[in-house]
């Protein structure tokens, strides 16, 4: 028997706002829409539409992580890790397009974000 090819080509997001947060993701990466629709939108890296993406899923019911999650609360399933040439830079962008910095930051070098629909993720200076 012979073993089948895997291939991992997309991390997806649940949200109640698929093309609002693909939007925001989309800014912030810089990266290619290529599919839309009112409960799916899926963002690749320019010019790598064979490449591993992200996709956006409505979830109607969505409950944000907390972070970090204490006894109770909806833990955080996954991150993103997102590098960037510049750290103060990227964390002045990533809020303007709608990040919030997440109140507990643990490490001086890496930022906790929290993106519009509250999904954590790591900004650290790229080296």
């Amino acid at each position: 028997m012979t073993t089948p090819r895997f291939e991992l080509r997309s991390t997806v997001l649940g949200t109640p706002d698929p093309r609002g947060l693909a939007s925001f993701y989309r800014a912030l990466l810089d990266w290619d829409l290529i599919e839309e629709e009112d409960d799916w939108v899926v963002l690749k890296p320019r010019g790598n539409r064979d490449g591993t993406g992200l996709s956006f899923q409505l979830e109607e019911r969505h409950v944000p992580p907390t972070w970090p999650a204490a006894e109770g609360d909806q833990q955080m399933q996954l991150h993103l890790d997102i590098g960037v040439e510049d750290l103060a830079e990227g964390e002045a962008r990533a809020l303007a397009l709608g990040a919030a910095a997440a109140p507990f930051q643990p490490q001086d070098d890496v930022r906790v974000m929290l993106d519009p629909a509250g999904h954590p993720f790591c900004l650290f200076e790229l080296g």
